[in-house]
């Protein structure tokens, strides 16, 4: 008979062995999420001259911040709703297509570079296509029109270029959803006299709103964090949160507000918190539903 100390023993140390691997992960984790975010909590409640203060966390509530709050908040909101409808719709696209087909593979390949497609690269790439002296504008210009170039540099033209960037990543994580769409399914409905509207109405709209809100919600997430793209584009001015962190850290006029920066940082880290938390709830149940 085996002894219950030396089994458990064992347990314990195969435990040990399987956890293992995931020590790099979590040193990774912890030095590049935690930490900086511990920073963060702690000196948004820091003075410059290092004693405790809420005055940091107090100037969130002032109504410049505020404003880029709010339009960081419908950015976000616009850039993912656009992202999201035209990423279902290409989805649903893809996957009426053969799985193994040319259209599938080009798409889900182009979309699995143009998701990371943003920053600088993106800002310049719009310039220099619809931008002052950009090569569509001045085509415009020779045949005639009069084209407006102001408003790329505004918050329109904000949303219109990360919906350039939501769109395929809408398309990566919606299209596994779709493909958990069975058509046996369809097939019941109609076996018992259902229309197509019924099928929609009452077996896939409800079986796809769980993934579409997740996506959703991981697209407001990625345009609320984004920074890049904006600050190439916005010189003056600081309409959006990540605009004012910036200003914050490197302004020239108002000096000491490094520590407003980084209660600034907190406010999104919470915004952001609370909708990745909602992202989670919501695929926890598209699992259930599609597993």
């Amino acid at each position: 008979m085996t002894p219950v100390g030396s089994g458990k023993a064992r347990r314990l140390t195969r435990d040990l062995a399987a956890g293992t691997g995931v020590l790099p992960f979590l040193g990774y984790t912890a030095l590049f999420l935690l930490l900086p975010t511990g920073l963060v909590v702690v000196q948004s409640f820091t003075a410059p001259d290092g004693r405790p203060t809420l005055g940091n966390v107090a100037a969130l509530l002032q109504p410049v911040v505020l404003g880029a709050f709010w339009n960081s908040l419908v950015l976000s909101l616009a850039s993912a709703l656009a992202g999201a409808l035209l990423g279902a719709l290409l989805s649903w696209v893809v996957v009426s297509g053969r799985p193994d087909g040319l259209l599938r593979r080009v798409v889900t390949s182009a979309c699995g570079v143009l998701a990371q497609f943003g920053g600088i690269t993106l800002a310049f790439a719009f310039i220099v296509t619809v931008g002052a002296q950009g090569l569509l504008t001045i085509l415009l210009r020779d045949l005639g029109a009069s084209p407006q170039t102001g408003w790329l540099y505004a918050m329109p033209g904000l949303v219109v270029i990360y919906t350039y960037f939501q769109i395929p990543l809408m398309v990566l994580t919606f299209t596994p959803a779709l493909d958990g769409v069975r058509p046996q399914w369809r097939e019941a409905c109609e076996t018992l006299g259902g229309t197509a509207w019924d099928y929609l109405r009452h077996v896939a709209v409800p079986i796809l709103t769980p993934p579409f809100l997740g996506s959703f919600l991981l697209l407001f997430a990625n345009a609320f964090a984004a920074y890049a793209t904006a600050a190439a584009l916005v010189s003056q001015g600081a309409v959006i949160v990540p605009l004012q962190i910036r200003t914050a850290l490197t302004s020239e006029v108002v000096l000491g507000q490094e520590n407003v920066g980084k209660a600034l940082a907190l406010g999104m880290v919470v915004v952001v918190a609370a909708v990745m938390g909602l992202y989670a709830l919501v695929q926890r149940r598209s699992a259930r539903w599609l597993g």
